[in-house]
């Protein structure tokens, strides 16, 4: 802790700064309970996505056979052209939220393919949809953990330092302003005890 000033000036200045120190540590520890539960809620959802890609996924497993048959035409078959997505704001952090994707599907001769290819784009593009929302989660996390460290970190700069080191130095200056004060009343006990004698001497001079 820094060197204070034994003086009322710095007791008064330290009593200010731990009553806003112990006004904003509430509100910090508010803010971090917030954002853990955000945390929790977004990787929620991450997973459902997941679960739904995975889903998704396994839909595709009676089409393997196809899909080798026919590796070249399915190679690049849809591909994402953007994201489109909003923003929305979590306890003070500015978040991304999906809202679609727009594709792009491979210039194919239709009468030329076969008729399930279609169906292919059709769960490509699902695939593809649920692999962005959940990287917009994922991102959405990645900010929000940020924050929660930074605030997680404020609460503990509060905790154990910022109030400790003020009631400690409030403590070491009242106890000085106190011997101060004992110090004054007994150098003017000792002045008062002392006239009487003055005056004596004075006197028989």
């Amino acid at each position: 802790m820094a060197k204070i000033k034994l003086t009322k000036t710095e007791l008064k200045a330290q009593t200010d700064a731990l009553k806003r120190f112990q006004r904003f540590l509430p509100m910090l520890q508010l803010k971090k309970q917030q954002l853990q539960s955000e945390i929790a809620g977004i990787s929620a959802k991450a997973e459902e996505v997941a679960a739904k890609e995975r889903a998704a996924r396994a839909a595709l497993d009676g089409w393997v056979g196809l899909f080798a048959t026919d590796a070249d035409l399915l190679s690049g078959l849809v591909g994402v052209k953007s994201v489109n997505t909003g923003s929305a704001n979590i306890a003070g952090v500015a978040i991304p939220t999906f809202e679609s994707i727009e594709t792009e599907v491979k210039d194919v001769d239709l009468w030329a393919t076969p008729a399930w290819v279609d169906d292919a784009v059709k769960a490509t593009t699902e695939i593809l949809s649920l692999q962005c929302e959940r990287a917009v989660f994922e991102e959405q996390r990645r900010l929000v953990t940020i924050e929660l460290q930074t605030t997680s970190q404020r609460v503990n700069l509060f905790e154990k330092v910022k109030i400790p080191q003020c009631k400690e130095a409030i403590r070491v200056i009242k106890i000085a302003l106190g011997d101060e004060q004992t110090a004054a009343v007994t150098r003017g006990k000792i002045a008062k005890g002392r006239t009487p004698e003055v005056k004596e001497e004075e006197t028989a001079a």
